[in-house]
């Protein structure tokens, strides 16, 4: 399989378009045309000791969840961490490194839907009811492409536009809507007119062909319409279309329990379901371990930036992987009991689930690292 095939099912997973303007994701070292010759390999953090496993497991491709690539890079080379994790990837046959990130979070069935779920005790989906996007992701937008085209012709016009990058809506393609009508025009001395003649008043059935198109291809689709379409001078219209929230995908999330719980029993259920010793409770000013709990919120690894939308939709307790001292202060002050169970903690287990995902879409052979791991350990 090439490269590109393996990074069209992983957007396809975890569409590159919800990760966070602040995020780098997608391919960050590589080639897309080159073959993958061994297996994807799957890790949470590209530390040495994982490049080390990833190389001599003969890895051709490696996911890596936190973007090994992440601020402005303005050289490569070996006496700094980066570059020895670029170079040694490559030298020893990996023709790619990609990262979700905030993406893989964002998608529906991604991190945050995992994560709540591992709050309840069954630790299932119909748990967590009314679940909804702490902040939604705005979809759609873009621009609509509206053509008038002879019906004999529409196909031809319809496949052009498509390979231009058109007409492409969630997980589909070949996306338009035709409508049938009555075009006129009468061509000037100069022209040499596809129907009819020049000089005379033409009638001709048509039909109206709209479809959706990327900011980002607007030049090779109109390009491409012009080349397909039969007339001299095609008449179309470019209208920029507004994108709309979907609940669904974003960032975070928040849910109602089917049941009332304590945070003490949440605490306790995302502990044994992301196989922790214990987690940390700071209960809401004025409450406690055994405050019922009907409305929850989460954000893997570090989500103080959501208190506000958890409180803002009602949510009683928070769960996330850390915060500061000082944020975990005032969010208990206005009332949210917050559960933390670690950076890494709220992500690394999900990178199995990840990688069956990934084998599925794709069917190819996909490892997961057993030498990553969370960077800290507890001491008694």
């Amino acid at each position: 399989m090439q490269a590109r095939q393996l990074i069209q099912a992983l957007d396809s997973i975890a569409p590159t378009r919800l990760a966070g303007g602040w995020d780098n994701v997608g391919l960050l070292i590589g080639d897309p045309e080159a073959r993958i010759e061994g297996p994807v390999f799957v890790t949470l953090d590209l530390t040495d000791p994982v490049i080390d496993e990833a190389v001599a497991k003969k890895a051709g491709f490696v996911v890596a969840y936190h973007p090994p690539l992440f601020h402005a890079t303005k050289r490569l080379d070996t006496s700094e961490r980066t570059g020895r994790t670029v170079f040694k990837l490559l030298r020893a046959g990996a023709v790619g490194v990609y990262s979700p990130h905030s993406a893989l979070d964002a998608a529906q069935g991604g991190l945050n839907d995992w994560l709540i779920e591992r709050a309840t005790d069954g630790g299932t989906p119909g748990e967590v009811t009314n679940r909804r996007a702490l902040e939604p992701t705005s979809i759609g937008g873009g621009m609509k492409l509206v053509v008038f085209v002879p019906e004999d012709d529409v196909d031809a016009v319809r496949n052009a536009l498509h390979e231009a990058g058109s007409g492409v809506i969630g997980d589909y393609d070949h996306c338009t809507y035709a409508s049938e009508g009555e075009g006129t025009f009468r061509g000037g001395a100069s022209t040499t007119p596809a129907i009819g003649e020049k000089g005379r008043l033409e009638r001709v059935r048509e039909l109206r062909l709209e479809t959706v198109v990327p900011p980002s291809r607007v030049a090779e689709v109109v390009r491409a319409l012009r080349e397909a379409h039969p007339y001299e001078e095609p008449a179309f219209d470019l209208y920029r279309v507004e994108s709309h929230p979907d609940a669904s995908l974003g960032a975070g999330r928040v849910g109602d329990l089917a049941s009332a719980l304590s945070a003490g029993a949440i605490a306790k259920n995302l502990a044994r379901h992301l196989d922790l010793d214990g987690v940390r409770l700071a209960s809401a000013l004025g409450t406690g371990a055994d405050r019922p709990i009907t409305r929850i919120a989460c954000c893997p690894g570090a989500g103080a930036g959501l208190v506000d939308a958890a409180i803002a939709q009602g949510a009683e307790l928070f769960i996330t992987g850390e915060m500061r001292h000082h944020e975990l202060l005032s969010a208990t002050e206005r009332g949210l009991t917050v559960v933390l169970a670690g950076h890494t903690n709220t992500e690394r287990p999900y990178m199995c689930l990840y990688a069956e995902r990934i084998k599925r879409e794709t069917g190819l052979e996909v490892v997961v690292s057993e030498r990553d791991r969370c960077p800290w350990e507890w001491m008694s």
